[in-house]
């Protein structure tokens, strides 16, 4: 019982303490969150020269998606570092880490089921055509 409870205090004391920009952790956690704004941007500005019309309406919440977790990251991440008392606590980026996996999932699956390729159609030229009867009008 005395685990569980610890556990709970370690995920929600509201600012878990020391933690700088120039901390290993910190810098990766806020390279991420640049990657995925700057992911959303170029992505967004990709997806308009697409020409595949399923793969574009399937890839249409990425960018935005991308660009909401890079900004949720990077408050938690500035917050953790600066001390804000509510928005450091560890049970956000657990939260964010869920999120972050079930769209993931949610996405994966959604392109595994509809994303399909029309292929051209080959017309059979049958030779043995122009020798059977004709349909009289």
């Amino acid at each position: 019982m005395a685990s569980l409870r610890t556990f709970f205090f370690y995920l929600f004391w509201p600012n878990p303490g020391n933690a700088y920009y120039t901390s290993p952790k910190i810098q990766v956690v806020l390279a991420v969150c640049i990657f995925l704004l700057l992911f959303s941007f170029i992505f967004g500005l990709f997806r308009r020269r697409m020409r595949n019309p399923i793969l574009k309406k399937l890839s249409r919440s990425w960018s935005s998606a991308a660009f909401w977790f890079g900004i949720l990251g990077l408050l938690f991440a500035v917050s953790r570092v600066e001390g804000i008392g509510f928005l450091a606590m560890r049970a956000w980026w657990v939260g964010w880490g869920i999120a972050v996996a079930f769209f993931a999932g949610v996405q994966l699956r959604l392109f595994k089921a509809r994303y399909y390729e029309t292929l051209p159609k080959e017309d059979f030229v049958d030779p043995r055509d122009r020798y059977l009867p004709k349909k009289k009008n």
